[in-house]
């Protein structure tokens, strides 16, 4: 199913065919994908909005504030969230402003905000549908960039048969399903990604290890995965509630050790198109570990510590022709120098670099900003933002090394 866990935002305009959105939504709930709904002021005469946040089981948002507060309904952070957004049925006033670049409704400013693919299912009578005006538009809007689901052919409203009719459910959701499918830009490609901390044994309960959630790793994974990747993910101890957002198409490889996500990643590594590594593995490990809880009983104590393996170096030394390799640097200090002696050093092909002198960034939180460098490109920065962008962001960058 390869709208599994996919966000789409279904935009409804005024239209007798507003009616079949309600089964769009049943379809694509049914796919696995995550559904919100957002309607024009005039599509609320022709569906309720109870319908559509009952199936969707979220809110329907139709105006730009909410309630007696006031609230404002954020137009960009809804274009952001959207992985596409289906707009069924497009009215004619809807597809005219689109194309001509008005913005006076919740709905058009979305649109006009998004930076995800657009899909767009006309629905009008017949002479509307065939004047010179809707089909310029409709080509303008192509020519931008939308993805045209186009009109069938039966009996409209008004009695007459002929083009101008939503098409079914069932074939908008087959038309997004293989328009997905066939454009993948990772589709066939196997990808292993390391992600969270190790921890190395003291005694049976206490570790060496440090603060990284493993949040960049997953969100990095789920992207792949809707990209049309084959996903392995290779993780150490983190929290089992953001393992269960993976889809259950990703293979998952639980950890502790350093030691434990050496031997895994080595064993995988020879299979994969891409590896991304992304764990925070510790450096040292101890040297020599007690097997019963050692006891206070001096003022002060010592741990011998070793080098734990390098997988990433490791893995650099038989990289293939083929292969492409992604590492991470979080740094403190001369970032840059350090990344890209880094990157060198262990043979990737580029480099993400993160700063914990960036409000915002590095580890545990929900947001990042960073720096990716490479051998071959120009680098890439980007801005404070969700680690989910992020991860589109070193996706995106990968496909251009």
């Amino acid at each position: 199913m390869t709208l599994r866990g996919r966000k789409i935002l279904l935009a409804v305009c005024g239209s007798i065919a507003a009616y079949k959105s309600a089964l769009i939504v049943r379809l694509l709930k049914k796919q696995g994908a995550e559904v919100r709904v957002i309607m024009t002021p005039s599509a609320l005469g022709f569906i309720t909005p109870l319908t559509l946040s009952t199936l969707s089981e979220n809110p329907v948002l139709h105006s730009f504030t909410e309630g007696d507060q006031g609230l404002w309904n954020n137009h960009v952070e809804m274009a952001l969230w959207a992985d596409l957004i289906l707009i069924a049925p497009a009215s004619e006033n809807t597809i005219g402003k689109m194309a001509n670049g008005i913005c006076d409704n919740l709905l058009l400013s979305v649109y006009f905000s998004a930076k995800c693919p657009v899909y767009v299912c006309p629905a009008m009578d017949l002479d509307m549908y065939k004047h010179n005006t809707t089909q310029a538009n409709l080509q303008k809007l192509q020519n931008t960039g939308v993805i045209l689901i186009d009109a069938e052919t039966g009996e409209l409203a008004s009695g007459l048969i002929g083009q101008g009719r939503l098409a079914e459910p069932e074939n908008i959701v087959a038309f997004i399903e293989n328009h997905i499918g066939t454009n993948a830009p990772l589709l066939s490609k196997s990808i292993l990604i390391t992600a969270g901390p190790t921890y190395e044994a003291i005694d049976p309960v206490r570790f060496i290890g440090n603060h990284s959630s493993g949040k960049m790793g997953i969100a990095l994974a789920i992207q792949a995965w809707k990209m049309g990747a084959t996903v392995t993910l290779v993780c150490g101890p983190i929290q089992e509630q953001l393992l269960q957002t993976l889809p259950k198409e990703i293979h998952i490889h639980k950890v502790v050790s350093g030691q434990q996500m050496f031997d895994v990643v080595t064993s995988q590594i020879e299979n994969q198109d891409i590896a991304i590594f992304a764990a925070a593995v510790a450096d040292y490990t101890p040297e020599d570990v007690s097997p019963v809880k050692i006891k206070k009983t001096e003022d002060t104590f010592s741990i011998r510590l070793k080098k734990n393996p390098d997988i990433a170096k490791e893995c650099g030394l038989k990289k293939k022709n083929n292969q492409r390799f992604i590492g991470f640097a979080l740094e403190t200090n001369n970032e840059e120098n350090n990344a890209i002696a880094k990157m060198q050093a262990k043979n990737f092909d580029a480099i993400v670099l993160n700063s914990l002198n960036d409000t915002g960034a590095g580890f545990a939180g929900d947001t990042n900003n960073i720096t990716i460098f490479s051998k071959k490109s120009v680098p890439f920065k980007s801005d404070l933002k969700s680690k989910e962008n992020i991860a589109k962001d070193i996706l995106n960058y990968l496909l251009q090394i």
